[in-house]
């Protein structure tokens, strides 16, 4: 994530935000305890008290906070309650891992910028739910999975970072979704790496990378040119 041998900077104050089994979250945790990520988890958030996500950061010694959204009489209303969980823990940077909720104008303007999420699909396509399905059924020959800043519309924000994946016509939902979740754990320390590194600027639509090294002869083809 960082040339070795470069001292560390302060660590960039993370809360992680999830609903499930918290394998993002498990990448990240793995990353900073290798020293490949300078970041420091404040906070690991759930609106679901089963979510296994829990236990992981419990093994840690990660804070742990859970709020149930059906306590809430509005999306509002607990968007600001997770929000003032956050700055109690001086989160600068908010990273969503599987977190199964649509975020409200309070929680976004909030944290204008400084929200990431993770999305198995190649944004700008396959937005939303069941995306792996809907690659395999739509019969793409890349899928992959992309890290983007979070604004108001969903699956909509700026895009940081992307993987991409061959999807051959055997695959299924399944072995399609493993192998793309495979990437998600490589991708996501590194963009909030980046983050921490202070490279990433946002210009509209776009998120510009600074010191990016460019690889103009990269190439991917499905089915391969050569048989």
């Amino acid at each position: 994530m960082f040339p070795k041998g470069q001292p560390m900077r302060r660590p960039v104050p993370i809360g992680v935000l999830i609903s499930g089994s918290g394998t993002n979250l498990q990448s990240i945790i793995d990353a900073i305890e290798a020293k490949q990520l300078e970041a420091k988890i404040q906070v690991v958030l759930s609106n679901r008290a089963d979510a296994y996500g829990l236990v992981r950061a419990k093994k840690h010694g990660i804070p742990v906070e859970v709020l149930d959204h059906k306590r809430f009489a509005s999306r509002e209303a607990f968007d600001q309650a997770v929000v003032d969980i956050l700055r109690a823990r001086e989160v600068e940077l908010v990273v969503l891992a599987g977190f199964m909720r649509l975020l409200s104008p309070v929680f976004v303007g909030a944290y204008s910028n400084r929200i990431m999420n993770i999305h198995p699909a190649l944004l700008p396509a396959f937005p939303g739910l069941h995306v792996q399905k809907k690659a395999v059924e739509h019969g793409v020959r890349f899928s992959g999975c992309t890290v983007h800043f979070v604004n108001e519309e969903c699956d909509e924000g700026p895009i940081i970072i992307q993987a991409v994946v061959p999807v051959f016509p055997e695959d299924t939902e399944e072995s399609l979704a493993a192998r793309i979740l495979e990437q998600e754990h490589r991708i996501y320390p590194c963009a909030i790496q980046l983050y921490s590194e202070s490279r990433l600027r946002i210009e509209g639509r776009k998120v510009f990378v600074d010191g990016l090294a460019k690889e103009e002869n990269q190439v991917l083809v499905q089915p391969p040119l050569k048989r």
